[in-house]
């Protein structure tokens, strides 16, 4: 309950935070702490068209908490944390998709003195866009050992300037920047969200997209790949299954010698390589015009085929066993004349 002798002020601020609180759609907590003020106003912006951050003390957001009906241990958890707390609110996307647009905001910025280095920075090896000056004394006098080298400043070793939980000096912090370092990570941070009732903090919201993708992808191919194997006959199983019948069927014909409208082309082009394989052992004045142009046409299209070997053997030199491979073959087509007439 609010307090009679609270100024009017206050009363209105938490009867609109409380309207916010009881609205439809997904709420949540943010933290804007160390945000500049010009980099909020862009951020706040750019996000206006989805949702609303209205900000409040602590104290307003309790009262307002209280009096939307809100269980109170929903606020503390995700107050926790939160240097700079305000109510983010949208009724056109769900904890998820807030989540991912505002972890769009996060960006860094330069340290100042003082503040606490969130990570290990370190200051790569390597060439710099300084030319020479004082400048190459203010990098080692903050532990960044800097010569001159081809006319420009450049880094000499890979250093460790800091590590993460140190607190950073002014000078650090200006060198820093002068190299593009900005280690302080600011942002409209997600600390949770509620929808639905359902109370989801920041570390629940932070999925790995790409990855879940890949996994339903993995998972959709293998459970095809089961489906057809032990023949689960579906909308999606059945082209593969009729194709793999198919193809079975062809070959079982084939191998069986059943003639019909698929195996005929087939039993014909097989007829027609090994023709054109046993014609090629014979002497040109024993082919006919139409069989050396068929020949001289499958010699074109061998071209792309790597050579033979210097020492294949001499047809003329066959031992006795190609000579009567050769007779078998000739018998069991019965000679040229049954296959060109």
């Amino acid at each position: 309950m609010i307090d009679a002798k609270v100024a009017p002020w206050k009363r209105d601020r938490v009867g609109e935070l409380a309207a916010i609180l009881s609205s439809d759609g997904v709420l949540g907590v943010v933290d804007i702490g160390g945000v500049p003020a010009k980099n909020m106003l862009s951020m706040r912006k750019d996000l206006r068209s989805s949702m609303s951050i209205t900000m409040a003390k602590k104290t307003l957001m309790r009262l307002a908490w209280e009096q939307s009906g809100r269980p109170m241990g929903d606020l503390d958890t995700l107050l926790d944390g939160a240097i700079q707390p305000a109510i983010v609110h949208t009724d056109s996307m769900n904890a998820f998709q807030l989540f991912s647009e505002l972890e769009k905001t996060r960006q860094g910025r330069a340290a100042k003195e003082g503040e606490v280095s969130p990570i290990d920075i370190v200051v790569e090896k390597g060439p710099t866009q300084f030319g020479p000056g004082p400048i190459v004394g203010e990098f080692n006098a903050v532990g960044i050992p800097a010569k001159i080298d081809k006319g420009k400043v450049a880094i000499q070793k890979t250093t460790t300037v800091i590590e993460q939980g140190e607190t950073i000096s002014a000078d650090l912090g200006i060198m820093l920047a002068k190299l593009g370092i900005n280690p302080i990570e600011i942002g409209i941070i997600l600390t949770g969200a509620i929808e639905d009732g359902f109370l989801f903090e920041a570390d629940s919201l932070d999925l790995d997209t790409d990855g879940f993708r890949t996994d339903i992808i993995t998972a959709t191919s293998g459970a095809f790949n089961l489906a057809c194997n032990i023949r689960w006959f579906s909308s999606q199983t059945m082209p593969t299954l009729l194709a793999k019948a198919s193809g079975e069927a062809t070959s079982v014909a084939v191998e069986a010698g059943i003639t019909n409208d698929v195996t005929i082309p087939l039993f014909v082009s097989r007829a027609n390589a090994r023709a054109l394989a046993l014609a090629g052992q014979l002497d040109s004045s024993a082919l006919d015009d139409e069989l050396a142009a068929a020949l001289g046409a499958a010699a074109s299209a061998a071209t792309s085929a790597p050579a033979a070997t210097s020492d294949a053997a001499d047809p003329a030199e066959e031992t006795p066993a190609e000579e009567e491979e050769e007779e078998e073959e000739e018998a069991e087509f019965d000679g040229l004349g049954d296959l060109f007439g």
